[in-house]
């Protein structure tokens, strides 16, 4: 079964959940501590969050969470990582995440590198498509890791452990809801909402069918 983890309550599953074929579970850990068993994931996903990877202090079921995702990295089963989910796999595997660094916010444009260009995570979607991004980590690429995409911004905007762990600093499951939530977060954010909601919108066909092909192919890696 797939298992997805929602690390935060206002990061929802978005419109991953339009694009599932197979069962699932969604975990609500920072609301009850839980976590699935290794042994029960056939594939898992670990979207986003307000946190940082390293505030196991503030959010102490980071730590088991990043434990699981050791496991399950080594276990070769499929792993996708969105935006914290990213940053958590990287941290797990022992490669740094800093903050205020290659901030960037909207809907912007990131490039596959050669290695992305032959990936299977990213088979179907062009060299040059449309991301939202709401990040202020960044992850470095741990040791053995592929650099899968990069952006002007942000250099490390996805990358592979081995044949079945990927890690994203993009969110390909916001929907202009989730984008409406997220700027009330804050006053300056809320002052761009309309900025950000009609820039996402302009690319609101292309952008569906991008993350309509990732949970396509990530679905394929977890029933192989």
């Amino acid at each position: 079964m797939l298992h997805i983890i929602q690390n935060d309550p206002e990061v929802p599953p978005g419109n991953i959940i339009d694009h599932l074929s197979i069962s699932h579970v969604v975990h609500h850990p920072y609301r009850d501590g839980l976590l699935p068993e290794p042994e029960q994931i056939s594939a898992l996903i670990v979207l986003g969050g307000s946190m940082g990877a390293n505030d196991d202090h503030l959010h102490p079921f980071l730590g088991d969470l990043k434990n699981l995702i050791i496991k399950i990295e080594a276990s070769r089963t499929p792993y996708l990582g969105i935006c914290l989910g990213g940053q958590l796999l990287a941290a797990a595997l022992g490669a740094e995440v800093a903050s205020n660094r290659w901030e960037e916010l909207g809907t912007l444009n990131i490039t596959l590198t050669q290695e992305g260009k032959a990936d299977r995570l990213f088979s179907g979607i062009p060299e040059l498509f449309g991301t939202f991004q709401w990040h202020h980590d960044s992850f470095d690429i741990p040791a053995g890791g592929v650099l899968l995409a990069s952006s002007a911004a942000c250099p490390h905007q996805a990358f592979r452990m081995g044949e079945s762990a990927w890690g994203l600093q993009f969110h390909p499951e916001v929907t202009e809801q989730i984008i409406r939530d997220w700027c009330s977060w804050d006053r300056s954010k809320a002052a761009r909402t309309e900025e950000l909601v009609a820039a996402f919108k302009d690319e609101a066909g292309s952008y569906h069918a991008t993350a309509g092909q990732f949970m396509k192919n990530f679905l394929t890696a977890a029933l192989e």
